[in-house]
């Protein structure tokens, strides 16, 4: 699709003008502490969700706050020229919490450039998201080419639990041609990309238990084993000495042929020197085709407070990714059994679903793929590459499942420096810029795709 159907330096001049505001309302947003999880301020949502509310009001959306159940979301529709194209825009307006301000180099919630970055909690994941979809929506004023939706979800940082309930409730009103979801990410600085395949996930607590309760370990150490180290133990076993994942079973896809090496997995994940690599295969296959395991955490006595005692029970939580084509509860059953048949030393051992969301695999073929590449031309200069990721974005499965016929497209604002979910994310405002243009432009390319 030629450029001759946008006016692109229109919209890039336009674009130049808006930033600074975009910007201003960026950084307002991002002071808003809007962390979803119950131990925080939930009135902080309720506030991130009416200022969303009120930007696209201001741009002439009939916009409406929403609940199922659930945190506070956002539904916001504007008309285009009648038969138009309708185009769903979807972001989330809830962060993670900051974690140890000690680590943070600013505030966590008083956004601030160092070295062309925005710092702050949300100011990538996801406000920026927000503000691409109102840039973009800015960019064509009142001549704005195709119907919008934008739904802007409230608890996508604590598992989106009452998003089928949302799309249940409102599905008619979230009925689109093309789906816009701004929740990934970009190959590099400069390289941007479509995300067409992602992960699924399973959490799991693994309970094991020896002893009805603790007993000195001088006394009974050396014949009775205690529930920390048959945990420890049973744990071992879920890797092979290379760290290839060892439970049998489970699904592994292939991912695309990307230049991808060691050193810049290395730079980019913070790897130590001289720690190795785990797993075999492509590494990119590895990150995002097959499945992982890790111990995200354990119950146990702490080191300053143990004492000469036989732990009675100790239990660790496992986060599991899983192949973009394999079905959660398979993969839960999968690993049970598997942790069952190895319990240590006849230990006693309970797992249970913590969390569980589907993976997705786009086919990402047709009018609305080849629009959204030559969108991204339009900003960068050159078509996106195609990328799995290897988290899970469980509401991307959740809309395809919704919306069978709608074209899902996964972009994102961010990039491998951003940092989401840890302490000093940002937002390279150079490409930010041009995910506003790539967006604007979509819209505009979308729209020509029912000219005759």
């Amino acid at each position: 699709m030629s450029t001759d159907v946008i006016d692109l330096d229109q919209l890039r001049a336009r674009l130049s003008e808006l930033m600074p505001d975009i910007r201003r309302d960026l950084e307002a947003l991002t002071r808003i502490p809007s962390v979803s999880l119950d131990a925080f301020d939930q009135a902080e949502i309720e506030r991130s969700a009416e200022a969303t509310a009120a930007l696209f009001a201001a741009e002439g959306f009939d916009a409406e706050i929403v609940r199922a159940g659930g945190r506070p979301a956002v539904i916001a529709r504007k008309e285009g020229p009648a038969g138009a194209p309708t185009v769903l825009l979807y972001a989330h307006h809830d962060v993670q919490p900051p974690g140890s301000e000690e680590l943070w180099e600013s505030s966590p919630f008083e956004p601030t450039e160092r070295d062309g970055r925005l710092y702050g909690r949300g100011a990538a994941d996801d406000k920026a998201g927000i503000m691409a979809h109102l840039a973009a929506v800015r960019a064509h004023g009142d001549d704005l080419p195709v119907t919008v939706v934008v739904f802007v979800e409230g608890e996508e940082e604590i598992g989106s639990e009452s998003l089928p309930a949302t799309l249940a409730a409102y599905g008619d009103r979230l009925q689109a041609d093309a789906i816009v979801l701004a929740d990934s990410t970009n190959w590099a600085i400069g390289e941007p990309a479509l995300t067409t395949t992602l992960r699924g996930l399973i959490r799991a607590v693994v309970t094991v238990s020896t002893l009805s309760h603790g007993i000195h370990s001088g006394m009974f150490g050396g014949a009775v084993p205690d529930g920390l180290t048959a945990l420890i133990k049973l744990l071992a076993t879920l890797h092979t000495d290379d760290g290839e994942v060892a439970v049998t079973g489970l699904a592994a896809d292939s991912a695309s042929e990307l230049p991808y090496d060691e050193p810049r997995l290395r730079a980019e994940s913070g790897l130590l020197d001289g720690v190795e690599l785990i797993g075999r295969g492509p590494l990119l296959e590895r990150i995002w085709a097959k499945p992982s395991l890790t111990t995200i955490g354990i119950d146990a006595p702490t080191v300053d407070t143990a004492s000469n005692t036989l732990v009675p029970s100790a239990r660790a939580k496992i986060s599991m990714r899983i192949a973009p084509s394999q079905e959660p509860m398979e993969a839960f059953e999968i690993l049970k059994d598997f942790l069952l048949d190895r319990a240590p030393w006849g230990a006693h051992v309970e797992v249970a679903l913590d969390d569980q969301g589907a993976g997705f695999a786009a086919d990402a073929t047709g009018p609305m793929y080849d629009a959204a590449r030559a969108a991204f031309a339009d900003a960068w200069g050159h078509p996106p590459v195609d990328i799995g990721v290897g988290g899970s974005i469980p509401f991307v499965a959740a809309f395809a499942e919704r919306f069978p016929d709608a074209a899902l497209l996964v972009t994102g604002v961010e990039d491998p420096d951003t940092r989401a979910h840890g302490a000093n994310e940002s937002l390279h405002l150079g490409e930010f810029e041009k995910v506003c243009l790539a967006e604007a432009a979509l819209l505009a390319r979308i729209a020509a795709l029912q000219r005759p």
